[in-house]
């Protein structure tokens, strides 16, 4: 069968006919395609798929490990920089094991398009010592996907999966099996030990995978999916890694020049050989984010042969690529005669959203006091960082605005506010809660409670309906614990409400609740 893709949508779909068991999620652009398709096609997946978004990454690598623990086969999805958030769990996977086929997914933003970063998750794999895919084109995504599944239960590791915004987010003609495979049955692992990493059964457990890196790489070279062509003019030689491979083709630059294609990792060492043996004298290295593959070559070709890419300046040190990029390369003007230049549009929140009078009220409490400092986070409320609010100053990660709070607080910053969204104080912010609550420092946390995860298209937020219970039971105190409708007709009350927590010097939160107007449109349509 034939489907018109995008790249999240193909790995979806070849999870399911690989005979996945569970996906495991938190929504992060742009990765959430992939969880989401499974849960809006469920004609199209067997039943007993467990598909339902987790509070944060770390929880939904630790549910995916315990479903393969069980025998079954666990997709897990995330944006980049969730990689950081799950990293414990990740790492310490490859030294369990897995049971069942476990599959990574981690979809990297270069140019930072809805991101903090433009980090690279090949280091995950290489940092963990498991083998990576990076598919350069959607069949490739698809095809992966479930040749991921069966090395990951081949070699009893778990597997992953990089794609970038272009690969996830573009469509293109994927053909599908037609006989999807069966779900794994239920079956526990015969040595349980292995899933216990005391040091003496981890520094087992870490040989093992030290003993398996020779299989990894001969795997990597006999794959069919790195591949190396010898051009015609071999001493010029360009290496593409994942979609950067269709940019250089559809640039043309190759022009006779060998090339060596790299979508499954760890490096195939003896394609490079080959490469150097054919005569290459200089190397473009084109890759998507950080310059992993070329750092390595340094470390394994002669000195003799030229290493181009982005540490040299002859590709660009951040953002995409582009087939514009290898044309500079050349020296070659753009294949595009003529660019559309509109001005730009700067993001701003929605016309009606809730978020916007909980920043009114907030400045103008905050314009009260000498240097108040409201410390933000990541959603759709870090917008009001911009015009016409200038409200936040800080924006770092998941969760920090409630312990950058606190931090401020503890060296005598007064008044200090944390901004904080439902999903994300869900995701990280509750630890940081109880940090304040156990120590009563001197912190106004703002939970802004659109009921929804709404910067991501309205996924569903852990913490509805019980947001209130939840900073209670973390040692607010009840009456400290308040809740606003942020509207323009309550705001002197919701004023009045900030000050008086202010004026506290204790934690406090004050829960801002109106629901997402994005959703509420969604809704009223239905």
């Amino acid at each position: 069968m034939k489907h018109i893709l995008l790249g999240d949508e193909a790995i979806a779909q070849a999870a399911i006919d690989a005979g996945l068991s569970g996906v495991y999620a938190y929504p992060g652009t742009p990765s959430t395609e992939i969880t989401e398709y499974i849960q809006f096609h469920e004609s199209k997946t067997p039943s007993g798929i467990f598909c339902q978004w987790a509070t944060n990454e770390k929880t939904a690598m630790e549910a995916a490990l315990g479903m393969t623990y069980a025998g079954k086969r666990a997709l897990v999805c995330m944006k980049h920089v969730g990689m950081n958030v799950c990293a414990d769990a990740f790492v310490n996977s490859a030294i369990t094991g897995v049971n069942g086929g476990l599959v990574v997914v981690a979809a990297d933003d270069p140019s930072m398009h809805s991101s903090q970063n433009e980090q690279d998750s090949r280091f995950y794999a290489k940092f963990a010592l498991i083998p990576c895919f990076e598919p350069s084109n959607q069949q490739e995504a698809y095809d992966m996907t479930r040749q991921a599944f069966d090395l990951s239960e081949k070699l009893r590791v778990p597997v992953l999966m990089r794609v970038t915004t272009r690969m996830a987010h573009s469509r293109a003609m994927v053909e599908t099996t037609d006989a999807p495979r069966q779900q794994n049955s239920h079956s526990l692992p015969q040595n349980t030990q292995h899933f216990i990493l005391l040091p003496a059964f981890a520094k087992r457990n870490y040989a093992d995978l030290l003993a398996q890196q020779p299989e990894f790489i001969r795997l990597s070279e006999e794959c069919g999916y790195n591949t190396y062509t010898r051009g015609t003019n071999p001493k010029r030689a360009i290496v593409t890694c994942g979609i950067a491979h269709n940019y250089m083709q559809e640039a043309g630059i190759a022009q006779g020049a060998s090339v060596l294609k790299i979508t499954q990792y760890p490096l195939p060492v003896a394609l490079v050989n080959r490469m150097v043996a054919d005569g290459a004298e200089e190397i473009l290295v084109a890759e998507e984010g950080q310059p992993v593959v070329e750092e390595l070559l340094r470390g394994l070709v002669p000195s003799h042969v030229a290493i181009r890419g982005r540490l040299t300046g002859d590709l660009p040190r951040m953002g995409e690529l582009s087939p514009d990029c290898f044309m500079s390369v050349e020296g070659r003007e753009s294949k595009v005669e003529s660019k559309l230049l509109l001005p730009g549009r700067p993001p701003s929140m929605c016309q009606g959203c809730g978020h916007r009078d909980m920043y009114t009220a907030l400045n103008e409490v905050a314009r009260e006091y000498n240097e108040a400092r409201i410390f933000g986070d990541i959603g759709c409320y870090t917008l009001g960082a911009l015009s016409p609010f200038y409200a936040i100053h800080s924006c770092v990660e998941m969760g920090a605005s409630i312990t950058m709070a606190k931090g401020a607080a503890d060296a005598g910053q007064y008044p200090a506010f944390a901004v904080i969204g439902d999903s994300t104080f869900t995701h990280s912010g509750m630890t940081g809660l109880l940090d304040c609550a156990n120590c009563n420092a001197d912190v106004v946390v703002l939970i802004s409670d659109n009921l929804t995860t709404g910067m991501t298209g309205g996924q569903d937020s852990a913490g509805t309906g019980k947001l209130e219970r939840i900073c209670m039971a973390l040692g607010v105190p009840e009456e400290h614990v308040r809740t606003v409708v942020p509207l323009a007709k309550n705001m002197e009350e919701m004023k009045a409400v900030i000050r008086e927590e202010v004026n506290y010097h204790g934690t406090s939160v004050v829960i801002a609740r109106r629901e997402c107007i994005q959703t509420l449109k969604r809704k009223a349509r239905k």
